[in-house]
């Protein structure tokens, strides 16, 4: 969705990820243990493991970090935390999934119950909107990567199910469970990408005015300012006009 990789720009050009990159690695470090963990400690065994380290890297956490994160779980002191997501509504109706990873489920869903009351959401039951969304894999490339054609060829060879091109880059799709080996062969056509990571993207949208935007802005500002919280999605679409209003 275009309005998703505008909010990405405009989240980079406010500086908002150098605001938040010790909390961002935190939780890229809680990742990787929990990965790490669950499976092989080498990243070349372990899928998961290798594409949160892949994605920490791209982020630019440093490789001391990510060592640290893993031995973590080596060496058998690493919490247990328990995977959850929440569901539920925002500005406009805007259908919003918050992943988190917590030791302490009774904290996180009172804490993520208040941010959607207090900014104007409503949580609901699981699977109150995750229908509205497909559970992908998604990489990420330049513009420079290749033109339109280029990429689409070697994603059809990769085996991705959908390319996005546009003056900005490229986004390729394909299904979560491939999502290891269709980046592997994306990088051996393309090179590096710029983003790999599970997302859920949505099967419908929600047109956003400003107003809304603004207030869908400060929901997802504050759940992701919990510790608990790794991803927040929402299935908004809004205008160029609206997007660039918010700079």
């Amino acid at each position: 969705m275009a309005g998703h990789s505008k909010w990405a720009n405009i989240q980079h050009r406010k500086g908002r990820q150098d605001k938040l990159r010790s909390k961002m690695f935190s939780k890229f470090s809680k990742e990787i243990t929990v990965a790490a963990k669950m499976g092989d400690p080498d990243p070349d065994k372990n899928p998961r493991l290798r594409l949160a380290v892949k994605e920490a890297k791209q982020a630019s956490m440093p490789k001391d970090n990510i060592d640290r994160a893993i031995k973590k779980a080596v060496g058998g002191d690493a919490e247990d935390y328990e995977e959850i997501r929440y569901e539920g509504y925002g500005p406009n109706g805007v259908a919003v999934i918050v992943e988190t990873m917590t030791d302490n489920r009774n904290r996180t869903a009172s804490t993520v119950r208040s941010t959607f009351t207090k900014n104007g959401g409503n949580l609901g039951e699981t699977g109150s909107v995750g229908f509205m969304f497909d559970r992908k894999g998604e990489v990420t490339y330049p513009a420079d990567a290749g033109d339109a054609d280029t990429v689409m060829m070697a994603a059809i060879e990769a085996g991705a199910e959908d390319v996005e091109s546009s003056e900005d880059g490229h986004t390729i799709y394909c299904a979560d469970t491939d999502l290891n080996e269709v980046s592997t062969a994306l990088e051996a056509e393309l090179g590096e990408s710029d983003s790999t990571k599970l997302i859920w993207r949505p099967t419908t949208t929600t047109e956003m005015d400003l107003e809304a935007m603004q207030k869908l802005m400060k929901l997802i500002d504050a759940l992701e300012d919990d510790d608990d919280v790794q991803r927040v999605t929402a299935n908004f679409e809004a205008s160029d006009e609206v997007m660039e209003a918010l700079e």
